[in-house]
């Protein structure tokens, strides 16, 4: 059965990123690791040029676990910060669930490790008390496609809708004439296919 289509709005979001630590950064192994930190901090910028309220959190990041990625404390210097002590589900945790609720937004874009539990049981929770998810996929990582898949389906039935960066930082944009150059910067910064794109497209341009 088909749904509604719901589309991001960039004045109704709010970007979760749950659980990109060091330790747990070590068990993705369903995205080649370069090109999976390279997206998470996609998302990251996706959610600074857009402006979109962000919130970091981490579970048990005295243990193996490990420190949040220190690239995303830096990018977001002002977040909040929840250092779960021990909740695996973020959403058992009332500050982080406070935090949410405090954006006032309705979407929740969420991405983090592992996949299957600390992407999916939030989204699930999320989706429980009425707001829209959508999971970043190419942001959130875990150990193989099984398990990657189980994940997307068991999400994905529940109402989460699974995007990538990219798409989401187009429909978030909506019109290329909203702004030319920062949208084809972020998307540089980080495809360099997109990269060589922009750069004959400049070198065409600055011919006219």
């Amino acid at each position: 059965m088909s749904k509604p289509y719901k589309r991001l709005d960039k004045n109704d979001a709010a970007v979760l990123l749950v659980d990109h630590q060091a330790g747990l950064l070590s068990l993705v192994r369903d995205i080649e690791p370069d090109r999976f930190k390279n997206n998470v901090l996609a998302l990251g910028d996706l959610a600074r040029y857009f402006k979109l309220p962000t919130i970091l959190t981490t579970s048990f990041e005295n243990g193996p676990n490990g420190p949040l990625v220190p690239e995303l404390k830096q990018m977001f210097p002002e977040a909040p910060y929840i250092a779960r002590p021990g909740n695996i589900n973020a959403w058992d945790n009332e500050e982080f669930v406070a935090a949410v609720k405090a954006t006032g937004k309705k979407q929740l874009i969420i991405a983090g490790v592992v996949t299957e539990v600390c992407v999916t049981f939030p989204a699930l929770s999320a989706i429980e008390e009425g707001f829209d998810v959508f999971v970043v996929t190419d942001a959130s990582g875990t150990f193989n496609e099984v398990t990657r898949h189980a994940a997307w389906d068991r999400m994905s039935q529940a109402g989460a809708q699974l995007m990538t960066w990219f798409g989401a930082a187009c429909e978030l944009h909506r019109d290329w004439r909203n702004d030319i150059e920062g949208l084809a910067a972020l998307l540089s910064r980080h495809i360099p296919d997109y990269r060589n794109l922009i750069t004959s497209f400049d070198a065409l341009t600055a011919q006219k």
